[in-house]
């Protein structure tokens, strides 16, 4: 091992290690993992931030990651993606690999650092992410986002209207979609099955409270004006009978007090949308929504049957 000051449990590249004085015949060892071509790290120091770390060391100095590379470091929800994406600001900062996606912009930046590595922020990151992701996708990143960095859904909008990006027109759609106070991936798409469908939109994170004003229950989409709870149920199986008879009263409860709960599983979501959203349109009818509109096939697009 060479005896220099270098962190190796960091990606580094094979021209920088032999400007230190690094023994070539090194990297050779089981105790190092090539990453890409010409980048190299200790292999008690991969992370899930290692490859994006590595994508960057072949790039010159002011490079930073961006789209889902930066989504990742933000820990906001996108599909996986085979590449890693840096943007430079110059054509010839640009630095190719099989792995690697480099992207140029000539607008000004200001990167943030996550893990001591420059990404671009999140607002930036979903407009970028609005020209890949599909509808759907992109609703779910909108959501985590307001609520992971406290933000509400009102300036996600009005920071897509603004901005001259290229995509900022699809991320404006994208953006009038999101809710505040949703919890789950599962949620927004169970949601977002009903909006495309065109159903009426069922309101998030309904709040109850006791004739005192304390706090009674929630619920994570429900028309309040009908009692009607949609509810998304992830479990295959109940796990403890000690919580099956929970759900069996608080199932009791809402049936005395004129609630319905139509539980939806990952079947139907997944298998079965189209049953879904007959189920539910059914019960907006028996409780008297009113207007009930026919189905729009618009959900095919991202659900399929």
């Amino acid at each position: 091992m060479c005896s220099f000051s270098m962190d190796l449990r960091l990606p580094f590249t094979k021209e920088r290690f032999l400007e230190v004085g690094g023994d070539p015949r090194a990297l050779r060892r089981r105790s190092f993992k090539q990453i890409f071509r010409s980048v190299w790290v200790r292999r008690d120091g991969i992370d899930d931030d290692t490859r994006i770390r590595a994508a960057l060391a072949i790039h010159p100095e002011g490079a930073f990651a961006s789209h889902f590379s930066a989504a990742r470091l933000l820990g906001l929800p996108v599909p996986d993606h085979a590449f890693e994406h840096v943007t430079v600001l110059k054509p010839e900062d640009r630095r190719y690999r099989p792995e690697v996606k480099p992207h140029v912009t000539t607008r000004e930046r200001e990167p943030i650092e996550v893990r001591g590595i420059p990404t671009t922020d999140a607002l930036t990151t979903f407009i970028q992410l609005a020209g890949v992701l599909s509808l759907l996708d992109l609703v779910i990143l909108g959501d985590a986002l307001i609520r992971k960095f406290r933000l509400t859904p009102e300036q996600l909008v009005l920071a897509c209207r603004k901005s001259k990006d290229y995509y900022a027109g699809l991320a404006s759609r994208g953006a009038a979609l999101v809710r505040e106070g949703v919890d789950s991936v599962m949620e927004t798409r169970l949601r977002l099955l009903l909006v495309l469908a065109g159903l009426p939109e069922p309101e998030v994170n309904v709040i109850v409270y006791h004739e005192d004003g304390r706090w009674k229950r929630r619920f994570d989409l429900c028309y309040p004006r009908i009692k009607l709870i949609i509810e998304y149920d992830g479990r295959q199986h109940v796990d403890r009978i000690g919580q099956w008879n929970s759900d069996l009263e608080r199932r009791e409860e809402f049936d005395d007090e004129g609630y319905r709960i139509l539980v939806v599983t990952a079947k139907g979501l997944f298998v079965e949308p189209g049953r879904t959203i007959q189920r539910v349109r059914r019960q907006l009818i028996l409780r008297g929504w009113g207007d009930v509109p026919p189905v729009n096939d618009e959900w095919r697009t991202y659900f399929s049957n």
